[in-house]
């Protein structure tokens, strides 16, 4: 097989530029917007998860993040005037409102089923994209993002957020009582994000600041001292844990090649968000992209490996589909941010893979995960995962490096 370090067919106008690449990134989203449209919808409340074949799976649980992630996604279904967008994003908010919050005890519950809790958690991840579907909805105008944007906010400021280490607290019992020590990297990173859609949607310089210190402490303290690999799992003082290991899909042992190209991308609209004032984050946002394009990617098949021990040997070796969908966008919003031809090289050597091995071409959406092998196989995840990675992947190449794709799809 061509070693896919050494050549990306690099020749020629950047791809985003080409009128014929972005009709195909246009195509692959709509085509992952009709997919969950036709059979995510659950008429008794919240969405399907799907099956491989893109069935929906026969299970009543719906999680947090895949509700919130839903609204999200179609709300940039609804910038891009892509038709019935607007009924999903009601299906979504109306679950997200009357069945995932804990109207006594105020949050969201983590998973629920048949309209009541059935992990009553709250958690420091969910409710950042609980934040980030609000920010959504506002920008598309949806009546009920305020109430959902002041409440979230309202539960973000008064139960997660801490202000002397400049980051969240990480889950709770639904009674409010801490569940442990542990803080995560994860969790802040989504939070920034959220941060800075809604920043991006009201102007309010406190969601600003609080997405620059939580970038301030995971990256350029932690990161940059880990020479360019993100820590996931610390301490309650914010230090790391090396040893921990916990859910697979949430919480894996090692450092996650995936999240440190998230990271270069968050780190890129942030700097923007911020007026271009703090340069480290764009030079922190190259570091790590490049850094992790030369560990975490299997020069001999392709694809990012999901986990790293810390002396940079793969831990776990299967291929995620959602490391490929942050890589892409990374890539894009960096090369317009002034990076070099090296930027544009990984655009089209990811790109390449994922379109391989990636993208199901005969029932839709993506495998979520291979082996070694590069053949699928469902050993953490189960069926075609929800659209939020891979749609961003279609739609963040389309837009300008301008603090994120809501604002971009504008």
């Amino acid at each position: 097989m061509q070693d896919q370090i050494h050549w990306a067919g690099a020749t020629g106008p950047d791809f985003t530029a080409r009128p014929a690449h972005r009709d195909w990134l246009m195509d692959q989203a709509r085509r992952l917007f009709a997919l969950f449209q036709h059979n995510a919808v659950d008429p008794s409340g919240g969405f399907h998860p799907l099956a491989t074949d893109g069935r929906p799976l026969p299970t009543p649980n719906r999680g947090l993040h895949e509700t919130t992630r839903m609204v999200h996604c179609f709300s940039l279904a609804q910038r891009l005037g892509l038709p019935a967008a607007d009924r999903m994003i009601d299906h979504g908010m109306s679950y997200l409102w009357n069945t995932h919050r804990d109207a006594g005890q105020g949050g969201y519950f983590w998973t629920v089923a048949d309209g009541a809790p059935v992990d009553s958690t709250k958690q420091a991840y969910g409710h950042a994209f609980v934040l980030l579907a609000a920010a959504s909805a506002k920008s598309v105008g949806h009546p009920d993002a305020d109430r959902l944007l002041d409440d979230v906010t309202d539960i973000l400021l008064t139960r997660f957020w801490d202000d002397t280490a400049g980051a969240a607290r990480e889950e709770f019992t639904a009674e409010w009582q801490p569940l442990g020590p542990y803080r995560g990297q994860n969790s802040n990173m989504h939070l920034t994000e959220a941060l800075m859609a809604a920043h991006a949607a009201t102007g309010r310089r406190d969601y600003l600041v609080m997405s620059e210190r939580i970038a301030g402490l995971i990256i350029n303290r932690h990161a940059r001292a880990l020479e360019w690999r993100v820590g996931e799992h610390f301490t309650e003082s914010w230090e790391l844990d090396r040893a921990y290991a916990g859910n697979p899909m949430f919480r894996p042992a090692g450092h996650t090649p995936g999240h440190a190209l998230e990271w270069s991308r968050l780190l890129a609209e942030l700097w923007d968000h911020g007026g271009r004032a703090q340069g480290w984050m764009i030079e922190a946002a190259r570091a790590l992209f490049l850094e992790t394009c030369r560990i975490g990617w299997a020069s001999d098949t392709g694809g990012f490996y999901y986990t790293m021990d810390w002396d940079n040997r793969p831990d776990r070796a299967d291929r995620f589909w959602w490391p490929c969908c942050e890589g892409i966008a990374a890539a894009s919003v960096l090369r317009k941010a002034g990076g070099d031809q090296r930027f544009e090289d990984w655009y089209r050597r990811i790109w390449s893979f994922a379109a391989t091995h990636l993208i199901d071409p005969a029932n839709g959406g993506w495998f979520p995960e291979l082996g070694p092998d590069l053949l699928p196989l469902e050993n953490v995840f189960s069926g075609k995962p929800d659209i939020y990675h891979s749609v961003q992947a279609c739609l963040i190449p389309l837009v300008p490096a301008t603090g994120g794709v809501t604002r971009g799809l504008g």
